[in-house]
């Protein structure tokens, strides 16, 4: 909603996000972050960012224009908080889904190998005289000997992103 609003009101403006960034002495990756939802400006910020494009407060936060709320410093700081509990679930869901897709992966990874070794490859007897089968085998045994070589990497970085995905408290 504000990063939504910052955006259009720049727009509306005519202004850039270098321009609105040299305005509010900030750079320009700072109003890239607000207008993409990655962070949100803190109070002053945001009083500031009212005057550069000439609206209220609270119509950056979402409110509608017909609201004749008084801006003060408690309102604006306690929808922050909002909005940083927000953006801050958000991370922690997307931080989940990334442990259980590493997770998935090592498991995918352990149920492939188990198959090859209990298979422990069928295509070493197979009649090579059969174009059909020579090509299957040839593949067969191309994606093992590939695999036994990089999915013991893959498994240990998969690994290594589980561990850094618990949050740190």
């Amino acid at each position: 909603m504000l990063n939504e609003n910052i955006k259009a009101l720049r727009k509306s403006k005519g202004l850039s996000q270098q321009e609105l960034a040299v305005k509010l002495n900030v750079v320009r990756q700072t109003v890239s972050k607000w207008e993409q939802g990655l962070s949100v400006p803190d109070s002053d910020m945001l009083i500031s960012i009212s005057e550069v494009l000439e609206t209220p407060v609270s119509t950056l936060l979402g409110e509608t224009a017909t609201e004749a709320e008084v801006d003060n410093l408690k309102a604006i700081s306690e929808k922050l908080e909002v909005i940083n509990l927000q953006l801050a679930q958000r991370k922690t869901t997307k931080r989940k889904i990334i442990r259980w897709l590493l997770i998935s992966l090592c498991a995918i990874i352990v149920v492939i190998f188990a198959a090859l070794i209990i298979w422990s490859s069928p295509y070493l007897g197979w009649d090579y005289s059969d174009t059909e089968t020579a090509v299957l085998g040839v593949a067969f045994h191309s994606f093992e000997w590939l695999f036994v070589r990089v999915a013991p990497i893959i498994f240990i970085a998969a690994i290594m992103g589980i561990f850094f995905t618990f949050k740190k408290e």
